[in-house]
């Protein structure tokens, strides 16, 4: 059956009678001509193979026959081609039931139009081809930038631009005076150095771009559960095509337009699609529809794709956002400030210098390097005036440009960029980049259990009816009554499927780690008939399992009865507290007084003293009300029907990374759902408890009871509690906030839809990859792809790593900013020159920006970092022991540099240019060996684990070399001269006493208050609190 667009008055509706529509009927003539010739050129293929490969051939007198065989299995390809996509689209997009019904509904669309079993999916087999004749799942993007907008942007800069101008003046003004040959190198060296800082700078930001972009992609890759060939399979959802049949249960998005096929209690937000909040219930009679991008809320069920990428209302919106990846960090933001901060610094100096340089200049008291006077009034070429005015004025610019460290922000990139590249190979996907560094100032982790410190690999191992255990006859010795209730139970009470192909096959489950367990159980140690049980019952109503109410009900009859029965399953004592009645060994059923369910209460308390997650399954047979079945499941006077105990045994390592966060000064917290005593034992296993705290001590409380403190007492008692059970997702949100006002930097794990506006509140919010849902994933900024405590630790690790990265940085470079400008500062004011040029302060910012950063930035985490305590909100980025060691530094570099300038020629008996280059090439080197006291703010020894960051020893040697070449080769760019053995070796051991001073420095003990107070808004730009609330 194909479809066409078929016009009555001024509504479109879709009339699946007429075979073809007008327009494609020429198109499936052309069609089965080209089937025709393909098939032609198929056979004499398949023939000419057949001949080279010796194939027997039946042979008569008058034909050959070629024995052609196609054992995949082909669907009604011709059919789906001829399906009209845009009005399909057009009817989900719109929500036109009026359409829906004149095709029959959504199940003849799915099998007549779309070629799909809606109960065994699509066949995989026409999967490919559905991709080629409907699209695939996937959105246009937006034009990615172009290098060359990078480097555009590189020039953008107002200081380069100046610098720019400058250059070209001088190259004029060179080349008029001293001809093109001579002429060139003054302007021309600038023009060349400062298009290798923004090649530099553009390759840079041009390579973070793209890991950023794939990031995103990645980011943007979920997993989908959809039905094919009778077989759950999870997929990306850039492999949904349309005609799939997709499984939805609370927290997944949906992946692509389609309609509800099958299902209970669904609820979708569409707010991302209509702006409404209210949540929107799906079903299939007044509302099928489901748009791409929405989220599942409530329920579960079954839905056929109808349009996928940019057919779906999702991909159209999609495709008009061009996202920013260019995400700001608050680092960022505030090292933008400081940076401006010390920028207007520089341009304060700069302007004095070239006030001094200008008045010296005009009033004579400059002169050459054969010591003339350089302005000698009227007697002074016009020309000569403005090249030397165009040199004072490139001078100054270039002290702005060496003033201003723009590498901070280069840094924070860089660091954050590679972080998150290692942090990806470690199992955890950066979705907000502020997570990195706010991780590192985490002082609390309000962690899950299920599957984030057990293993998600539940299994049931034991099994209680009445007030007696179950071995692994089981099977045998339940009454078969009890055995039937149970089975049906099980079977109608879930989320989880079985899957199996053959009769002699495993069974293949799916669902969450509880309803594998417990289906696994059933299936094999009970012996149970899953699916077949399924087929004969009829499922009226069903309540979905939520974190609050820790349970799940069904109310259904069995086909052509009209008994009706609800089935329970949920937390033991929740379970427990609704019965009155129980079922014993032998199938009789017990009246349930108190005395009775304080001895049923010790069993769980028991099972859950062992690490057993408790499971109880109820059950009421009630009878019809006037011949209609009341969609209100029964809540009291059920009859219990048994107990299971599951073990999710502790994931490996989980006790010993506790014990790193512990050392960390990072405080880990249980929240859980499961009951106390179950939560005490993993806590205890896990090592968050001591085997003598417990809620007497207010190590361990329940969610109810926290939740009830006042906020006073709450407030007094946030910091003791250890462990919370029986949470509801409220509960978590509260703690969180109780946290945050308390001064922690809070990190949350979370895997359910209702963790989201815990996750969000947090300072960082840790999703499960595994488990989560994509609620839960959207609201988060870190997803731990292996569910692991582990790598949560390692997430903190890399955290503090990054932040330390960029205080290295701040460090190195602040130095370079002090020396760079009291030497020039105090060198023009007393001599009327500057001793290092445009081209070589280039080269120095080129060194401290670019290349600093990289070495710096790379540094992976050491063990020294979950040695200290977490800097938390109040800590300021620029440390007393930051600004003990630059300023060691920069003393030490302006000392002896300007003892260079004002005696370097005596000292060395050298001339002008050659002291120059003495003080050039010292300024170079004594950065190059800074750069190793940067990589240890603390430690004397700076060499530790160098041998594993080669990134840092070939910038390094690359350095060196560079250098080398600067003062060796390149002197007429560089404004050099040639130095010998002596010099060389006076400027390398000038630069390594840089070592010895920045260990002795390290001597000088700092006490722990702050040089800055950070509320002192006139010194707050050096004093950052790391982390803001979000």
């Amino acid at each position: 059956m194909t479809m066409r667009c078929r016009k009555t008055g001024n509504k479109t509706i879709l009339d699946g009678e007429i075979l073809l529509p007008e327009s494609k009927r020429n198109q499936r003539r052309w069609r089965v001509a080209y089937t025709a010739i393909h098939f032609t050129r198929l056979l004499g293929s398949l023939s000419k193979k057949a001949l080279e490969s010796q194939t027997k051939l039946l042979r008569s007198l008058s034909y050959v026959a070629i024995d052609v065989r196609d054992d995949t299995p082909r669907e009604n390809l011709v059919s789906l081609m001829n399906v009209d996509q845009r009005a399909l689209a057009d009817m989900v997009k719109g929500k036109n039931l009026e359409s829906l019904k004149q095709l029959g509904g959504v199940a003849q669309v799915a099998t007549a139009i779309l070629q799909t079993d809606v109960k065994n999916g699509a066949k995989e087999a026409g999967v490919a081809h559905r991709r080629d004749v409907f699209g695939a799942n996937k959105f246009k993007k937006p034009p990615v930038k172009s290098f060359l907008s990078f480097v555009v942007e590189a020039f953008k800069d107002m200081t380069i631009i100046i610098l720019l101008v400058c250059a070209i003046m001088s190259l004029g003004f060179g080349i008029k005076q001293h001809g093109l040959k001579e002429g060139w190198y003054d302007g021309g060296s600038i023009i060349v150095a400062i298009v290798l800082v923004v090649a530099v700078s553009a390759v840079s930001n041009s390579k973070q771009s793209k890991q950023f972009e794939k990031l995103s992609d990645e980011r943007n890759n979920i997993n989908v559960q959809v039905v094919r060939d009778g077989r759950h399979r999870h997929i990306s959802i850039f492999d949904v095509v349309v005609g799939d049949v997709v499984s939805l249960k609370i927290g997944d998005q949906i992946p692509a337009d389609g309609m509800f096929l099958n299902g209970y209690s669904l609820k979708v937000d569409e707010s991302s699609m209509s702006g409404e909040s209210d949540h929107v219930e799906v079903n299939g009679n007044d509302h099928p529809f489901l748009l791409s991008g929405t989220k599942v809320t409530d329920g579960f069920g079954f839905m056929l794709v109808t349009s996928v990428g940019m057919n779906t209302a999702w991909g159209e919106m999609m495709s008009s956002i061009c996202h920013d990846l260019d995400e700001q960090t608050p680092l960022q933001a505030r090292l933008n400030k400081l940076t401006s901060s010390i920028g207007k610094v520089g341009l304060t100096v700069a302007v004095l210098v070239l006030a001094v340089l200008m008045i010296r200049y005009f009033t004579g008291n400059t002169r050459d390097d054969n010591g003339r006077k350089e302005y000698v009034g009227s007697q002074t070429k016009v020309s000569d005036v403005l090249d030397s005015v165009v040199g004072i004025i490139a001078a100054a610019v270039t002290i702005v440009v060496v003033a201003i460290p723009e590498g901070l922000p280069l840094a924070v990139t860089l660091t954050l960029a590679y972080s998150m590249k290692r942090m990806m190979k470690d199992n955890a996907m950066v979705r907000k980049l502020s997570a990195c560094e706010t991780m590192g100032s985490a002082t609390t982790i309000c962690t899950d259990k299920t599957g984030t410190l057990t293993l998600n690999q539940m299994k049931v191992t034991e099994f209680w009816l009445g007030k007696e255990t179950f071995g692994d006859n089981a099977l045998t010795e339940i009454e078969s009554e009890v055995y039937q209730l149970l089975q049906e139970g099980v079977a109608v009470n879930t989320t989880g499927t079985i899957n199996k192909s053959h009769a002699t096959s495993v069974p293949e489950i799916t669902g969450s780690p509880t309803e594998k367990a417990i289906l696994s159980w059933a299936q094999m140690d009970l012996g149970m008939n899953i699916n077949e049980t399924r087929e004969k019952l009829e499922i009226i109503h069903v309540e979905t399992f939520s974190s609050e109410k820790k349970r799940s009900g069904v109310l259904m009859r069995k086909n052509n009865e009209k008994v009706i029965h609800t089935h329970w399953k949920g937390a033991a004592e929740m379970i427990l507290a609704m019965c009155s009645d129980y079922y014993d060994r032998n199938g009789a059923l017990k009246s349930l007084n108190e005395e009775e369910k304080v001895q049923l209460g010790a069993i769980i308390h028991s099972m859950a003293s062992k690490s057993l997650r408790c499971i109880a399954f109820a059950h009421k047979t009630v009878a019809e009300d006037n011949g209609q079945a009341s969609e209100k499941l029964q809540e009291s006077g059920l009859a219990l029907l048994g107990l299971v105990g599951l073990k999710d045994p502790c994931r490996p390592g989980v006790r010993t990374a506790v014990e790193s966060c512990k050392s960390a000064g990072v405080n880990v917290k249980m929240i859980t759902g499961d009951n106390v005593h179950t939560a005490r034992a993993i806590a205890i296993e896990c090592g968050i408890l001591n085997p003598e705290q417990d809620m007497q001590n207010g190590a361990v409380v329940e969610g109810v009871q926290f939740r009830n403190y006042s906020p006073e007492e709450r407030m007094a008692r946030i910091d003791n509690i250890l462990v919370m059970a029986r949470s509801s997702p409220f509960d978590k949100l509260l703690m969180v906030q109780c946290l945050k006002e308390k001064g922690h930097v809070v990190a949350v794990t979370g895997d359910g839809t209702n963790d989201a506006p815990a996750l969000k509140e947090a300072d960082i919010g840790l999703s499960m990859g595994i488990q989560g849902t994509e609620v839960a994933k959207e609201s988060s900024d870190i997803v731990i792809l292996d569910d692991n405590f582990s790598s949560v630790v390692t997430v903190l690790r890399w955290g503090r790593c990054v932040y330390n990265s960029i205080q290295k940085f701040i460090q190195f470079q602040l130095t370079v900013n002090v020396a760079a400008l009291a030497i020039n500062f105090v060198a023009a004011i007393s001599s009327g020159k500057v001793p290092l040029t445009a081209v070589q302060l280039l080269w120095v910012n080129l060194i401290m920006d670019t290349l600093g950063a990289l070495a710096l930035a790379t540094e992976q985490p050491t063990s020294d970092l979950m040695e200290k305590t977490p800097v938390g909100r109040s800590e300021p980025l620029i440390t007393k022991i930051m600004w003990r060691n630059l300023l060691a530094q920069a003393l030490y570099q302006v000392a002896i540099l300007l003892t260079l300038q004002f005696k370097g020629k005596a000292m060395f008996g050298v001339d002008e240019k050659i002291k120059n280059t003495l003080v050039f090439n010292t300024f170079v080197l004594c950065q190059v060996f800074n750069e190793f006291n940067a990589r240890k703010l603390e430690k004397k020894n700076i060499f530790k684990g160098i041998h594993k960051n080669k990134l840092f020893l070939a910038i390094i040697g690359i350095t060196i070399i560079l250098q080398v070449i600067m003062v060796e080769l390149l002197k007429k760019f560089a404004g050099t001269e040639r130095l010998n053995w002596e010099q060389w070796g006076a400027c390398i051991g000038i630069a390594v006493l840089s070592w010895p001073i920045g260990c002795l420095v390290k001597c000088i003990p700092v006490s722990s208050k702050q040089l800055i107070d950070p509320k002192n808004t006139a010194t707050n730009q050096l004093s950052f609190s790391f982390t803001q609330p979000r």
